[in-house]
């Protein structure tokens, strides 16, 4: 029982992990922001960095405005 409760848990972080990671990255791609992208990617804190990229320090995309030039 112990085994099977330690694999589900081992589960759900790796996709807690995952779902984040790809968010971050995702965005960090978007905004051209490669330093982001490069600590996002090797760095692995169970989501939290992430959380806090997407949340706190990357500004919300603008946009665009087709008909300015």
């Amino acid at each position: 029982v112990l085994r099977e409760l330690g694999a589900l848990i081992l589960l759900f972080i790796v996709a807690w992990s995952i779902y984040w990671k790809g968010m971050a990255l995702w965005k960090a791609a978007r905004k051209g922001e490669n330093i982001w992208f490069v600590a996002l990617l090797v760095i692995n804190t169970l989501g939290i960095l992430e959380i806090l990229y997407i949340y706190v320090f990357s500004e919300k995309l603008k946009p665009i405005d087709e008909h300015k030039q």
